[in-house]
């Protein structure tokens, strides 16, 4: 038996580099993962000729052992690098034909976006008052009682006080049911002669339908100076009113209250749709209200420490989704909030 151990290491010999020539063939075969993994699986599995290999070990006399354990471990080691390399190749295969682009495919369009109408709304005023020399201001969302109402000259026991009229929250804050706290805001902080603008949200918790929401957007605008009066307001809205519906856009004035200012009126254009002739969205009136505004009120100056006796000013606010609705003829103040697309991208 001795005598037999070369020729059978010579055999052996043999069969490892049959072993490893028919590995390099069936790498070189296998193009996806799973084919890979059958050629692992032939090579390194249980079942494989080089586990059989491994079981004659035992059988070699401690004279050879050495040089077989050598010659299988070599080969092992060679397979699994040639393993792991090819499994690299293929994975990188496979993430540049998923990025490749075919030039004879047709393109997908890209459809571009546009602004929301009531952000077109928004931007469009606030450039008019901009052009007339005002400013935009903004505030917190979440206010107080005092810069909401006490500072705004509306007493206690006032309706809009109500938690049927405000969002209040544990910490006895509320979400603002008006901008004219940032006024307020403002005034505290800067001297006058000012002339500011006050977009944002505002919060009331109304029954929602087709022409109220919980949530909807107001601008409110304030001017202070020396001598101004009801005529500068006037104007200023006129050259607003003339912007936005167009010049042939009658305006009138009807007596109000507001709590902030003194004299008060409802601002009303002629109806764009039917020019004044009268028709159901006016309710055969001829006009649309579309703001209130007036003379700001000696006791909110008194609040923010402006002498009355000195200063005069004119405030007006307005809702952005009223505004809107008139000039795109919108007649359901939810289509603003509901994403749909169908409506969006009209606009």
């Amino acid at each position: 038996m001795p005598a037999k151990l070369p020729q059978k290491i010579k055999s052996l010999r043999k069969k490892i580099e049959k072993i490893e020539k028919q590995a390099r063939v069936d790498l070189e075969q296998a193009q996806t993962q799973q084919e890979l993994e059958n050629v692992r699986i032939k090579c390194l599995g249980r079942n494989s000729e080089l586990a059989q290999l491994l079981k004659l070990i035992p059988e070699l006399s401690l004279k050879y052992k050495p040089e077989f354990g050598r010659l299988v471990n070599t080969l092992k080691r060679t397979l699994e690098e040639s393993l792991s390399g090819k499994n690299v190749l293929l994975r990188k295969l496979k993430q540049e034909q998923a990025l490749k682009i075919d030039i004879t495919m047709p393109g997908m369009i890209q459809e571009s976006g546009t602004i929301h109408p009531l952000s077109q709304t928004l931007q469009e005023i606030m450039q008019i008052f901009l052009n007339l020399g005002f400013s935009v201001a903004e505030g917190p969302e979440i206010e107080t009682d005092y810069y909401n109402f006490s500072a705004l000259n509306i007493p206690e026991g006032h309706p809009s006080r109500e938690t049927f009229h405000t969002f209040y929250i544990d910490t006895g804050d509320l979400l603002r049911s008006q901008t004219s706290p940032v006024q307020v805001r403002v005034m505290e902080k800067q001297k006058p002669p000012l002339r500011i603008i006050a977009p944002g949200r505002v919060y009331r918790p109304d029954a929602t339908d087709a022409s109220h929401s919980f949530m909807f957007h107001q601008i409110e605008g304030l001017a202070v100076d020396r001598n101004i009066s009801f005529a500068d307001l006037k104007g200023t809205l006129s050259v607003f009113i003339n912007a936005v519906f167009g010049s042939k856009t009658k305006m009138r004035f009807r007596p109000h209250f507001f709590p902030f200012t003194e004299p008060s009126a409802e601002v009303d254009i002629s109806c764009i749709i039917c020019g004044g002739k009268g028709c159901r969205v006016c309710s055969f009136k001829g006009w649309l209200e579309i703001l209130g505004a007036g003379m700001v009120d000696p006791n909110v100056f008194s609040a923010v420490k402006y002498d009355p006796q000195h200063w005069q000013g004119f405030a007006f606010g307005m809702g952005v989704e009223r505004i809107a609705m008139l000039k795109y003829g919108i007649t359901d103040i939810r289509l603003f909030f509901e994403n749909d697309v169908r409506f969006l991208r009209q606009f």
